[in-house]
């Protein structure tokens, strides 16, 4: 049996991991979309899949998704809530701010990005819903895009940590501490 070849040492984090605390490298760049109503109620959409990561029922979730190059971090926000809801009536409220990160369990990331990333590392925005229910279509979102959530609901804020996969709980915590402003009475 050969011995495996040394390991070279790690790269060492970038200036934006390092004020996050982690190797921003390992970290997908993705934003996080927390949509309210003008009752200051949530969207949540119920993702579309084969088999839970968690074997559990915590398919809820907010909007969000990867940066492409070339976008700012709100940028990214509004096309990837037009991209899984086809909503493009908002106001901007607020940006959290940190960036969040979360990391996958192992076997989803190989999955995921074969490997790439670790996790995701978000930033948030909350945006004011101001059309009318008709506009959201998370059935055949526009631009004809895969979609991503089977059906959706308006949810009271403090309900969303419960409501998420567990792996994604801290963040969902911050997320709602962030916004905690913005939440219906």
């Amino acid at each position: 049996m050969t011995a495996a070849p040394p390991r070279s040492p790690p790269s060492p984090p970038s200036p934006a991991g390092r004020a996050a605390g982690l190797d921003a490298g390992q970290y997908r760049p993705c934003v996080g979309i927390m949509l309210l109503n003008p009752q200051g109620l949530v969207f949540i959409g119920k993702r579309r899949v084969k088999r839970p990561l968690d074997g559990t029922d915590h398919l809820w979730q907010m909007p969000q998704g990867g940066i492409d190059p070339g976008e700012t971090p709100y940028e990214a926000a509004l096309r990837e809530l037009a991209e899984e809801t086809s909503v493009t009536s908002v106001e901007r409220l607020a940006e959290a701010p940190d960036w969040y990160s979360y990391d996958l369990p192992t076997d989803a990331s190989r999955r995921s990005w074969r490997g790439r990333y670790r996790g995701q590392r978000q930033k948030w925005f909350a945006l004011r819903f101001i059309g009318a229910e008709g506009e959201i279509n998370v059935a055949a979102p526009a631009g004809g895009f895969r979609p991503e959530f089977e059906t959706w609901r308006w949810a009271r804020m403090e309900t969303l940590p419960e409501l998420i996969i567990p792996f994604k709980r801290p963040v969902y915590e911050k997320v709602v501490n962030a916004f905690s402003q913005f939440a219906a009475a």
